[in-house]
């Protein structure tokens, strides 16, 4: 089983220091520490392992250490920086676990880029020898790249020329909408073993700036303290622990604080039921600061991220999940009442930023999502946000026969009009009526408002509003439906749907890279016994099938 809590104390890949305003992160990859199989580790080629480190780093970087404004993301190996994914590991892993491998390094990196953009934690790279493949793709997602111009260090993405297949992190997207690599210079850099060095390099605009080993540690110390200046981080600020995230891991039922996910595997289905805090959370930012990891928001957050990736690694045949939710709609109010009039804190926009990455997480998740809304349901502002980000919803009209519990209403708050957004930069309602402004109007107008069932249909919030004599007929059509599809086909269907309006670096790396991979990893070019990946480091060279189909 892949375990992806973490803690400092237990890295084996990576150092974390701070120092007043400037941190460093030096990557020193344990060769013998892969998290799974026999391969080794060399020349800081990574693993998921790995990954789970840095994604650990990043977010303990932004919640436990405030008073950091700029990363210096370094090797702690001489001559190397990192050789990128390992590719033993690669050859031998399933489909499965390297499309899954592929799509959390995206999210990892995308979480740098969300730093630097909207956090005010600025982070750049040094390189100081060889950055190939995933390794210099690492360096992609920071702000600044300064590459030590010794004749010997270079910058790569050999993956066409040596492995057929793509760069599998955003590096070809990143080259070309991010650095403006011209793109004949961009497909002559792609279709080179050998990589790019010194001038050449700085002039196509593959790093940022050129340094001599003699003159290194000042430049570096200069252009960490120029980023730093430009951030509104507080230098006094304190930060918030972030505790081992417990939970209970049982056959059938993993259960959090306010997460609880049920798993049938017999229907193929986990059912996540998220709760509303069970009293009033706390309303100013003292006391937001003083409750720190439980304040609920970022309690949630941690919990359903953790809960996601857990679904994604460890149980890939659970292909729908059900979202649901309960608890009092006025606590979850108040809960995104306090994050609204606070945003300008350091530490409530962090734990705004962490939800937004987290509903990321669920929006690219290969998994059929479907919400129902039922009596005891707490579909409110946040909690609503999982209802939005359904691929179909069931919202139930009136009560269910025998019970004394309420209708269900929804709520919309100002958590669903733009702080939440997703990879499309739209927000999840922008999205849902993307060319209806008339329709978005209306819902924007409704904020605030408890809507029944048939206000919330008239409004376009839900898919479905059966009553209680067809409810359970429609539901349990709509999940075993749901089963007897392709997955292949519902993943990529779900995907082309989800993210309406503006192409973005984002949706450009996971729709169309991902989708290329998905296809590519599984062709004998790549994966068959005489491919590209088994056949890497033995000398044979692979034999390709020359058809272009």
């Amino acid at each position: 089983m892949i375990d992806f809590r973490t803690h400092p104390d237990d890295y084996r890949h990576w150092r974390l220091a701070t120092c007043g305003a400037i941190a460093t992160l030096a990557l020193d990859v344990d060769e013998n520490g892969a998290i799974a199989g026999d391969y080794a580790l060399k020349l800081n080629s990574y693993d998921l392992g790995v990954d789970i480190e840095l994604s650990d780093a990043i977010q303990r970087l932004r919640f436990e250490h405030p008073e950091v404004r700029a990363v210096v993301l370094v090797s702690a190996k001489d001559r190397v920086f990192s050789a990128g994914a390992n590719i033993p590991m690669l050859a031998g892993a399933s489909h499965i676990d390297k499309v899954n491998f592929c799509k959390f390094t995206n999210e990892t990196r995308n979480a740098i880029e969300d730093a630097s953009a909207n956090a005010g934690q600025r982070w750049m790279t040094v390189i100081a020898g060889t950055a190939a493949g995933g390794g210099y793709e690492l360096a992609l997602a920071t702000d600044h790249i300064i590459l030590v111009d010794d004749g010997a260090t270079a910058v790569s993405l050999p993956e066409v020329p040596l492995l057929a297949v793509l760069p599998g992190t955003g590096g070809l997207t990143r080259v070309v909408d991010k650095r403006r690599v011209r793109r004949d210079r961009a497909d002559f850099f792609c279709t080179t073993g050998e990589g790019v060095r010194g001038r050449r390099a700085l002039e196509w605009k593959l790093v940022d700036e050129l340094v001599p080993r003699s003159g290194l540690d000042d430049a570096v110390a200069e252009r960490a303290a120029a980023l730093a200046a430009g951030s509104d981080r507080p230098a006094d600020g304190r930060g918030i622990a972030l505790p081992r995230l417990e939970r209970t891991l049982g056959d059938d039922v993993i259960a959090y604080g306010h997460l609880r996910v049920a798993l049938d595997r017999a229907r193929g289905t986990a059912t996540l039921t998220a709760s509303a805090p069970a009293a009033p959370p706390p309303a100013d930012p003292a006391a937001i600061h003083a409750a720190g990891a439980d304040f609920w928001p970022l309690a949630l957050a941690r919990e359903l991220d953790d809960a996601i990736l857990h679904l994604r690694f460890n149980e890939p045949e659970l292909g729908t999940w059900i979202l649901e939710t309960q608890g009092a709609a006025d606590h979850v109010a108040s809960a995104d009442a306090a994050l609204a009039a606070f945003a300008d804190d350091w530490l409530v926009r962090e734990i705004t930023l962490y939800l937004k990455r987290t509903l990321k997480r669920l929006d690219v998740s290969a998994r059929s999502l479907v919400a129902l809304i039922e009596p005891g349901s707490c579909f409110t502002g946040t909690l609503l946000e999982l209802a939005l980000a359904a691929d179909r919803s069931f919202m139930l009209d009136g009560t269910f026969e025998d019970s004394n519990l309420p209708p269900a209403t929804v709520r919309l708050t100002a958590m669903n009009a733009g702080p939440l957004t997703m990879a499309n930069g739209l927000s999840r309602l922008a999205s849902r009526f993307f060319g209806d402004d008339a329709a978005l109007a209306a819902a924007h107008d409704a904020l605030g408002v408890d809507l029944d069932a048939a206000a919330a249909d008239a409004l376009g919030l839900v898919t479905f509003a059966p009553d209680d004599i067809d409810w359970e007929d429609e539901v349990r059509i709509a999940i075993e439906a749901r089963t007897a599809f392709s997955p292949d086909a519902l993943s990529g269907m779900e995907a082309s749907l989800r993210f309406a309006g503006p192409e973005t670096l984002e949706t450009k790396i996971f729709g169309r890279l991902s989708a290329w991979q998905n296809w590519i990893f599984q062709r004998p070019n790549t994966t068959g016994p005489d491919g590209a990946l088994k056949l890497y480091g033995s000398g044979v060279q692979p034999t390709f099938d020359r058809n272009r189909v």
